[in-house]
């Protein structure tokens, strides 16, 4: 949802924000823990019921997650397995907090939101709870797995910075099922946004492909096939035909 302009502004900030600690010695992997347990911490709070507290944590949350990228960047410290790590504890980030919010339901049945129209506002809870955690998890491995395939994926619109800010805005208004909904919603339209995005790109690779096959057998074909040149003239295998009538009994022989 963001544009690409907006997100490389932020890095730029961050960037500038962490070269003086990139001094210290503090290696992106110690930062992307730090950010794990961050989450950990922040999880308990919702839990707990301090759900404005939550909700600035996630914010909070959401920009230490830039930091690790942003020191690797500052430290020229990028590694393959770093960028593993990164992805991999973002999304037990990701679970853990929804399993606080999930936790705290459990513990307060009653209902939380007056506006909300339908009976039994918990069970709602613990559905788009549930929805919005195996989306956002289906949103990460749709990327992850174009990826692999070496197809970029960056479409959709609730990507995790997105979804960060959504869920944030919903405990800091005290209106989480409302935005539950739209994580419940918006995560799998995301998710069916980048597997139709994968679609056209392995299509038009495809074609591609093909096309170059085609190519490259009709340059072999016409590499193999004999050429004339313009001076040059193939004669016909045409034998003669005799002008001469063999003599039969009692013809007439030309002197």
């Amino acid at each position: 949802m963001f544009s690409r302009r907006i997100q490389q502004q932020a890095r730029y900030l961050v960037t500038l924000l962490i070269k003086p600690v990139a001094r210290l010695g503090i290696t992106p992997n110690m930062l992307t823990c730090v950010g794990l347990l961050l989450s950990v911490v922040t999880a308990i709070v919702i839990a707990q019921g301090y759900l404005f507290l939550g909700g600035l944590l996630v914010l909070f949350a959401g920009i230490f997650d830039m930091f690790d990228g942003a020191m690797a960047r500052a430290t020229n410290a990028a590694t393959t397995f770093g960028a593993f790590l990164d992805s991999t504890l973002d999304r037990f980030s990701e679970s853990i907090i929804l399993f606080g919010l999930l936790f705290y339901t459990l513990q307060h049945p009653g209902p939380q939101d007056s506006l909300w129209p339908a009976l039994s506002e918990q069970t709602w809870m613990v559905l788009f709870i549930f929805v919005a955690m195996s989306g956002s998890l289906m949103v990460s491995y749709t990327k992850a797995r174009a990826e692999g395939l070496g197809i970029e994926c960056k479409t959709g619109l609730l990507a995790r910075p997105e979804r960060v800010i959504l869920l944030a805005i919903g405990l800091l208004l005290n209106a989480g099922i409302w935005v539950l909904a739209l994580l419940a919603v918006f995560t799998y339209v995301t998710a069916l946004e980048r597997i139709l995005a994968v679609w056209r790109s392995s299509n038009r690779q495809s074609a591609e492909m093909t096309n170059s096959s085609y190519r490259q057998q009709q340059d072999t074909r016409d590499r193999t096939l004999p050429t004339v040149g313009i001076n040059e003239s193939i004669e016909p295998d045409v034998r003669p035909v005799p002008t001469s009538i063999p003599p039969l009994g009692g013809g007439v022989h030309p002197e």
